[in-house]
């Protein structure tokens, strides 16, 4: 709920970069999915899946996500007035424009760079584009570095995702056999001692175990 709640807040203030964070499996790209969800209905969005891609490529992807036109062969110059243009008119008619990027560490300092200028078209109340970071810890680490201090600094919003601690896991795997329709818990306190103990508090592996033990005991 934290988590999804300064996603939330970022998109309805009027900063730049919004920042999540967190280890593998702890739940990122679901609570954007959420976000998704809740979103207004007056933000488009974009959603960038792989990053791995030049600045050039990254422009296109996120034209492609927006049925932005474009010539073929663009060049970066031709890709980022295409967006500037769309953000334009976009604001005329009083939408908001929201770009969401998936596995963000793997950006390159080049195409964060391209992606910062981005968002440099404004009006007296508010940036044009908005663009949500996903991304490993590894990401805190790349914004930290002396050639994306500017990017850094827009930052309005930041949230880090940590493990789920030992009584978190036990509600969290109630929680999820409640939606999954189970009457009872099924999962003794040493257990969920246990499965605590070898997922280390991360969702994902949590759930691989659970499944597995009710895999294994609906087999005995």
């Amino acid at each position: 709920r934290e988590a999804l709640a300064h996603l939330l807040y970022g998109i309805q203030g009027d900063g730049a970069f919004i920042l999540l964070s967190g280890e593998v499996g702890t739940g990122k790209t679901t609570i954007c999915r959420c976000l998704l969800e809740q979103i207004p209905s007056q933000v488009d969005t974009a959603f960038i899946l792989n990053p791995k891609l030049t600045a050039a490529e990254m422009l296109a992807a996120a034209c492609d996500d927006l049925k932005i036109e474009y010539p073929k062969d663009a060049t970066i110059k031709v890709l980022t007035d295409c967006i500037n243009r769309y953000l334009l008119e976009a604001h005329a008619k009083d939408r908001r424009t929201v770009l969401i990027i998936d596995e963000a560490q793997n950006l390159s300092i080049e195409v964060l760079e391209q992606l910062r200028l981005l968002t440099n078209l404004e009006t007296n109340q508010r940036k044009l584009l908005q663009i949500i970071l996903l991304g490993q810890p590894e990401l805190l680490t790349l914004l930290a570095q002396p050639e994306l201090r500017q990017l850094s600094q827009r930052i309005t919003a930041r949230f880090h995702l940590g493990a789920l601690n030992r009584e978190e896991i036990s509600a969290y795997i109630k929680h999820r056999l409640a939606v999954a329709g189970a009457k009872g818990s099924f999962f003794s306190k040493q257990s969920v001692d246990r499965i605590f103990k070898i997922s280390q508090g991360i969702p994902r592996i949590t759930n691989l175990i659970c499944d597995r033990s009710l895999l294994g005991a609906y087999s005995e």
